[in-house]
């Protein structure tokens, strides 16, 4: 199955914290097909913005048909989502882009800001030893729902919560330790990730944030320089929103 697009029903919405809302939607086909990593392009209904807002999966219920979006109101688009309530009905296209790849090993997840979402359901499907490291700026949201699936660390930039700083600067003070880095963020942090991966040997895919139009390939408006080259030593562009948006660190140029 590829993906489609489709009218999804709104089942819940709620506040999970200042420009925080989660939204849990009936969408079967999508759910039946998601895994964690991918994401959906969701449609603002307002026909003078035709271009569709990427929000990333946080939570896929198979069994009851249902998908889950934790966002952050930045705009227009995801502004008119946050109005929307259990009935409402709005148009979504999905499963895009490629997900985590899944490795039963001793995991590090790190999400930072609005990259902690895609992380609980990746969470969720490892089945192995987890350490959960979450960077915030300054209010939680969802930490508590994290605990059941593994250990988790906070770090805060204003050292409110957990560790004062960085979730590189919550990793080294706790001592954590793994065989597999997976990470969701912005790409100051994701470069961070990097780094320590590449420093301790061990394997890291990365998630990675950006804006995007179509979602599925065709504008070219969400390249990033990858680390291959061809014959004339060029530099190759991929598409985040196509080729990703996880890639294996090693193979992006942050």
């Amino acid at each position: 199955m590829g993906k489609l697009k489709m009218e999804a029903a709104v089942l819940s919405q709620r506040q999970l914290a200042a420009d925080i809302y989660s939204l849990v939607l009936k969408a079967d086909e999508i759910a039946a097909q998601a895994c964690a990593g991918q994401f959906i392009s969701v449609y603002t209904g307002d026909g003078s913005r035709l271009l569709p807002r990427p929000i990333s999966l946080c939570e896929i219920d198979r069994a009851a048909g249902t998908i889950r979006l934790v966002y952050r109101v930045v705009g227009f688009g995801t502004e008119s989502f946050s109005r929307l309530k259990e009935g409402d009905r709005m148009d979504i296209l999905g499963p895009l882009g490629n997900g985590f790849m899944k490795q039963q090993k001793k995991a590090i997840l790190v999400g930072g800001g609005i990259g902690i979402p895609p992380m609980l359901q990746l969470a969720k499907e490892l089945d192995c030893e987890k350490s959960i490291v979450l960077g915030y700026r300054d209010e939680l949201f969802l930490n508590r729902e994290f605990e059941p699936y593994g250990s988790v660390y906070i770090s805060s930039e204003d050292g409110m919560h957990g560790v004062k700083g960085n979730v590189i600067d919550a990793i080294k003070e706790y001592g954590i330790c793994g065989d597999i880095l997976y990470a969701c963020g912005p790409v100051p942090m994701l470069r961070g990730v990097k780094a320590y991966a590449a420093e301790h040997d061990i394997s890291c895919q990365i998630s990675m944030e950006e804006k995007m139009a179509c979602g599925i390939g065709a504008c070219l408006a969400c390249v990033c320089q990858t680390t291959e080259v061809d014959g004339h030593s060029q530099v190759h562009n991929k598409r985040i929103c196509k080729d990703g948006p996880v890639f294996d660190a090693g193979e992006v140029d942050l």
